[in-house]
C-alpha cells in the first residue's frame, strides 16, 4: 500500500526517471497507473517541486488522447503520481512486431496524437519528448499521449546517460542548441521523425553515438521516406519535409496545423495508396541503409607501382639507339642499363607487394541482413567470398529463411576468398502456453519462464473453487501457441468472496465480533456522525453491506452522535408551499395528505417548537 490508498499490484515499466506500477485505488475502486519516483530524484527538492508543478498543470489539461492525471502524492523517499491506466501497448511495441505501417495506420496514430498535442500547445503546454514509447494503444485502440509536461523536470538532471540519450533522434535542432527557447514546434518535428519512422520502420537519423545522430539533426535534412518505401505518395514526402524542416521557422506553428496538413495528405492519397503494405524486404532495405551510413568508403585505388613503371619503362624503351661505342664504353653502358632495369623492377615488386599486404588482398562484407540465403550465397561470391556455414536462429522480427547476422559483421574487412558465417532466421519461435491453473503464483511464473514466456500482468478475482493465491486462468488460454517471449496475464485467486452484513445500529462490541467470525477485520473511524442511530452505535460502514470482499480484508466503521435534534418550526396555518419551504430549510423532509379542497395547513406531526432529528420527515395535512 502506498500513501495507505493505492495497493501496488503489478510492476509495468521501468524508465530513467520514475517506475510504473498498475495500482487500485481503493478509495475509489478503480485501477490506476502509478508512476513512482526514483528516490535518488526525490532527493532533489528542486527537482520535486518542478515534478508536481507540471503534474498540477498538466491535471488540468482533459483530452481523450491525453493519459489523464489523478493524483500526486508523497509517502517518505516516494513521490508519485496516480494517472489514467491504459491496457494495452505503446507505438514502440508495434514497430517491433511489424516494422513499418501502411500509410493509413501510420495517420491513423499520428492524428489523435497530434489532436492530442495541439490541445496541450494552445493551452501553452510544450511535451519535448514525443517518441513512440509515450504513444500508448489501448485494447480498444484508442491512442493516448503519455507524459505530458513531466519531462521539464527531467531537464534538471544531467546524467547523460540516462533517459536524454534515449531520446536523442526525436530532438529538433533549436533543442539541440538551446533547449531553454524551445516551444510547441520541438513537438511538430518530433511527430515528423515519428511518422517517419512509422512508414519506414526506421529513424531518419543514425550514428554510432548519440553526438554523432546529434550532428546529423544539426546539420542533414530528413530524407523523404520514399526512398526508403519508394511506393510512397509525394504527399507523405512534403508531410515528413514540412514537420522536420531544420529551421523551426518553417515547420507549422503548432500540432493543429500539422494535423491540419495531415489531413490533406490524407484526403489527396486513394485506398490503393492508404493501404499499400510495405514491401517484404524493407527491414533488409533499413539494414543496408544502416550498413552504409557506419562503413567507411573505400578509398580510390591510387595508380600502382606498375602503372608508373609501364611509363617509365615506355620511356627507355623507346629512347633513340646510341651510336655504336667503343667495346669498353658498350659495356659501361649496357652494365649501367641492366641495373637501372633491376632497380626498377625491384621498385615494382616491392610496391605491389606493399599494396597487397595493406589493401589488395582485402575486401568488405556486403551488406546482407534480411537477404535470403541464396541471395547471401550469390552476394558473397560476387565478392569474392565463401559461405562458411550457416546457423538457424528463431527471430521474432525476420522473417522465416532471412539472413539476421553475418560474422564477420557487414562493412568489416576480411581477406579476399575468405568466408563468412550466415545466421539464417527460422522465424518466430512458437511456444505452447502450459497450463497453470491452480498453481501457486510463483510456481506458475516459473512454470513459464521454463516454457519461454514472460509472466504478464496479475489480475486478482474471487473464486469459489480455486483456493486463495492460486491461478484461475491465463490470457491466452493454456494450450494457445504464443510467440517466444510474449507476456502471459494471470487471473489470480482472492478465495471465496465474504459478504459484509448490515451493521447499521449494531453496537460496536457486536459489529467487531459480527466481523471477525465472517473473516474480516475492523477498523474505527475517528470522525463521528449525526445518525438516527442512538450515540455510540455504528452509523455507517464502508464497504456498504452486501459488498464482497477477500477474506482478512478490512471494513470501517463509523459511529454516532446521536440524533441531530432540530426545533421544528410552526407552520400550521401557513400556505402548503410556504409551509414545505420552511420545514426543508430547518433540515426536515416534508409528507403532504391534503383533506377536501385547499391550500392550508391545519395539522403537523411534530407540534411547533417541539423538537426532532434532522433529515427525519415531517407530516402535514392540508384542507
Amino acid at each position: 500500500m502506498l500513501d495507505g490508498r493505492y495497493r501496488v499490484d503489478a510492476l509495468i515499466a521501468v524508465g530513467g526517471m520514475a517506475t510504473v506500477y498498475r495500482a487500485l485505488d481503493t478509495r475509489l475502486d478503480r485501477v490506476v497507473a502509478l508512476k513512482v519516483m526514483h528516490p535518488e530524484l526525490a532527493a532533489d527538492a528542486s527537482f520535486v517541486e518542478r515534478f508536481i508543478r507540471e503534474a498540477r498543470s498538466v491535471a488540468r489539461l482533459s483530452h481523450p488522447n491525453v493519459v489523464g492525471v489523478f493524483d500526486q502524492g508523497a509517502e517518505g523517499a516516494y513521490v508519485y503520481l496516480a494517472m489514467e491506466y491504459v491496457p494495452g501497448c505503446t507505438l514502440r511495441d508495434v514497430l517491433r512486431e511489424r516494422g513499418a505501417l501502411t500509410p493509413r495506420a501510420a495517420l491513423d496514430v499520428l492524428e489523435p496524437v497530434l489532436a492530442a498535442l495541439g490541445a496541450a500547445h494552445r493551452a501553452g503546454f510544450v511535451h519535448r519528448d514525443m517518441k513512440p514509447e509515450n504513444v500508448l494503444i489501448g485494447d480498444d485502440g484508442r491512442v493516448k499521449v503519455a507524459d505530458f509536461g513531466l519531462v521539464k523536470a527531467v531537464d534538471t538532471v544531467t546524467d547523460t546517460t540516462g533517459a536524454v540519450l534515449g531520446t536523442v533522434s526525436y530532438l529538433a535542432p533549436e533543442q539541440i542548441e538551446r533547449d531553454d527557447e524551445a516551444d510547441a514546434r520541438v513537438d511538430v518535428y518530433a511527430c515528423g521523425v515519428v511518422l517517419y519512422e512509422m512508414l519506414t520502420g526506421g529513424r531518419p537519423h543514425s550514428g554510432d553515438s548519440p553526438a554523432q545522430v546529434l550532428y546529423r539533426h544539426l546539420n542533414e535534412d530528413v530524407p523523404p521516406p520514399s526512398e526508403a518505401v519508394p511506393h510512397l505518395g509525394p504527399e507523405l514526402d512534403r508531410l515528413v519535409a514540412t514537420a522536420t524542416a531544420r529551421a523551426a521557422g518553417d515547420r507549422p506553428a503548432d500540432a493543429v496545423a500539422l494535423l491540419a496538413l495531415a489531413q490533406g495528405a490524407r484526403a489527396a492519397l486513394d485506398d490503393a495508396a492508404l493501404d499499400a503494405v510495405p514491401p517484404a524486404a524493407l527491414e533488409g532495405d533499413r539494414s543496408i541503409a544502416e550498413d552504409r551510413t557506419s562503413v567507411i568508403p573505400r578509398l580510390a585505388t591510387p595508380a600502382g607501382p606498375a602503372e608508373d613503371d609501364g611509363v617509365q619503362r615506355t620511356s627507355v624503351l623507346t629512347a633513340p639507339p646510341p651510336e655504336p661505342p667503343a667495346p669498353p664504353r658498350r659495356r659501361g653502358v649496357n652494365r649501367r642499363g641492366l641495373a637501372a632495369l633491376v632497380a626498377v623492377l625491384l621498385v615494382l615488386c616491392v610496391g605491389a607487394g606493399v599494396w597487397y599486404i595493406s589493401s589488395g588482398q582485402f575486401t568488405r562484407v556486403p551488406p546482407l541482413l534480411a537477404k535470403t540465403e541464396d541471395e547471401a550465397r550469390q552476394r558473397l561470391a560476387d565478392a569474392g567470398l565463401r559461405v562458411g556455414g550457416v546457423d538457424k536462429a528463431y527471430s521474432d522480427t525476420a522473417d522465416r529463411g532471412t539472413v539476421t547476422k553475418t560474422d564477420p559483421a557487414t562493412g568489416e574487412r576480411v581477406r579476399g576468398n575468405d568466408s563468412v558465417r550466415l545466421t539464417v532466421s527460422l522465424g518466430p519461435r512458437k511456444v505452447t502456453v502450459p497450463r497453470v491453473e491452480g498453481t501457486a503464483l510463483d510456481k506458475a511464473r516459473a512454470r513459464l519462464r521454463d516454457a519461454g514466456l514472460a509472466p504478464g500482468m496479475v489480475t486478482r478475482a474471487f473464486s469459489e473453487s480455486v483456493a486463495k493465491g492460486e491461478v484461475i486462468r491465463t490470457d491466452p488460454a493454456a494450450g494457445t501457441e504464443r510467440r517466444g517471449g510474449s507476456a502471459v496475464a494471470l487471473v489470480v485467486s482472492k478465495g471465496a468472496p465474504v459478504e459484509v452484513p448490515d451493521l447499521a445500529g449494531s453496537s460496536v462490541e457486536e459489529a467487531t465480533e459480527e466481523l471477525k467470525e465472517a473473516g474480516l477485520k475492523v477498523r474505527t473511524a475517528d470522525e463521528r456522525i449525526f445518525s438516527e442511530h442512538e450515540k455510540g452505535a455504528v452509523a455507517a460502514q464502508s464497504p456498504k453491506p452486501g459488498a464482497e470482499l477477500a477474506e482478512g480484508a478490512e471494513v470501517e466503521l463509523t459511529l454516532s452522535k446521536g440524533p441531530d435534534l432540530v426545533e421544528v418550526p410552526d407552520v400550521t396555518g401557513e400556505s402548503e408551499e410556504a409551509a414545505r419551504k420552511t420545514l426543508e430549510d430547518a433540515g426536515f423532509r416534508v409528507d403532504v395528505s391534503r383533506w377536501f379542497f385547499g391550500d392550508t395547513v391545519w395539522y403537523q406531526s411534530v407540534d411547533g417548537g417541539d423538537t426532532a432529528p434532522r433529515g427525519s420527515e415531517i407530516s402535514i395535512r392540508v384542507r
